[in-house]
């Protein structure tokens, strides 16, 4: 594998879009953490917040398909520091609310469209750019901080929250946004489409003949599917743990140890996606799914609830730095923002039913089963459908990369 530092200027895009992911990855779960202690609280059902994540799935996937358009125009620094910042102030007012139409409002579309701006994809671009012949594994390098923020955020937050209150955790979230900010502003690339190499005029197709195209409907299925799973469990997983008979300090920090085993799958999927494609990873990935989906919905002990997290973990973000591989090596480089963001906004779009579906079958049954047996199911169908994509000889691993980021066969 190419060495990932190369330079001081793609080395510092790299840790910008670490630590970018590190503060918009952390404090995004602070939702699922309080959501028990919230509802409780507040008087609220458990659907009161799911809709707010439902709503923040929605608009973020708006967030990050317009970001995407935009990283493929404009300067990383004006981007990804804007999102940040609105992150900051609209997170921070969560810790004001007393209706659930404040939830919705603040969470599910102030902080929803500030962290899709702030979000993956132009996160994914801007490295993918610095690093053309390794973009899986300095995308995985990159998305790790949304794994390393998980830890280190969700961990401190779960500590404290016992005394502090769920109150609190908001206003903590929010503050490191706009103490992470001025460091963000100083390191992150600017000018027009920031490290981008020179080179010919990067050639694929538009957006909207990749769209009639039968391989990206098969990919944008395949991440709806992973996007139900992520935002299902990462929504609930604290409340099943709670339900389930473990510990609040346990299940609190089942969330933070999520983000570990999440960091050591992201840095695996973007190294394995460099060198053999990234189907390999991404059937890996639904397998695993499969296999936890099923062992939860038959055996919910402490011991498998556990095991069921720390798995699902492991998978969480394994496709987040394959996503620029499928489309670059589908469709080439030209409009690889644009077209990332729509597959991703799909993935959050359905992140939301997953998160609204969970909610709604507690609140009528009492447990989350049904909603187990769905996403059982459809990882096992995420898995089929990528299997379909095995033949696409363009994603295969070191798939003919030039020095100008484009790709040296036409897509």
């Amino acid at each position: 594998m190419p060495s990932i530092v190369q330079s001081r200027k793609p080395a510092l895009a790299l840790f910008a879009a670490f630590l970018t992911l590190f503060i918009n990855g952390g404090a995004r779960h602070a939702i699922g953490l309080t959501l028990k202690p919230m509802v409780e609280d507040m008087g609220w059902l458990r659907s009161d917040l799911g809709s707010a994540v439902a709503i923040f799935q929605v608009f973020t996937a708006f967030a990050m398909f317009l970001s995407g358009r935009a990283i493929d125009a404009f300067s990383p620094r004006v981007v990804l520091c804007a999102g940040i910042a609105l992150c900051g102030v609209s997170i921070g007012a969560m810790s004001l609310v007393s209706q659930p139409w404040h939830a919705l409002v603040l969470f599910g579309f102030f902080y929803a469209i500030g962290n899709g701006v702030s979000g993956v994809v132009p996160v994914a671009v801007m490295v993918s750019r610095a690093y053309p012949a390794a973009a899986g594994a300095a995308s995985g390098v990159g998305i790790s901080g949304m794994s390393v923020g998980q830890f280190f955020m969700i961990g401190l937050f779960a500590f404290e929250l016992p005394s502090i209150g769920w109150r609190e955790v908001f206003v903590w979230a929010g503050v490191a946004h706009l103490l992470f900010l001025p460091a963000l502003m100083a390191i992150m690339p600017g000018g027009d489409k920031a490290v981008a190499k020179a080179g010919p005029a990067p050639t694929g197709a538009t957006m909207g003949a990749a769209v009639r195209t039968r391989k990206f409907w098969i990919l944008t299925a395949i991440y709806a599917v992973c996007g139900f799973d992520d935002f299902f469990v990462t929504t609930h997983v604290v409340a099943f743990a709670l339900d389930s008979g473990l510990d609040p300090w346990v299940s609190g920090n089942l969330l933070a140890i999520m983000g570990v085993t999440g960091l050591i799958g992201v840095l695996a999927a973007g190294y394995w996606g460099d060198r053999s494609g990234p189907v390999p990873a991404t059937i890996a990935a639904f397998a695993a799914r499969t296999a936890v989906f099923a062992l939860v919905y038959m055996d919910q002990s402490p011991v498998s609830v556990t095991i069921f997290a720390l798995v699902f973990g492991l998978t969480f973000l394994m496709t987040a730095p394959l996503t620029v591989l499928y489309v670059r090596g589908m469709f080439g480089v030209a409009h690889l923002g644009a077209i990332a963001g729509l597959v991703t906004m799909v993935h959050h779009i359905f992140g939301g039913v997953g998160a609204w579906l969970g909610a709604a079958v507690f609140d009528r049954t009492g447990h989350y089963d049904a909603a187990f047996a769905v996403a059982c199911f459809g990882s096992l169908a995420a898995m089929a459908l990528t299997m379909m994509l095995t033949g696409d000889d363009k994603m295969a691993g070191r798939s003919g990369v030039d020095s100008s980021g484009g790709l040296s066969r036409p897509a």
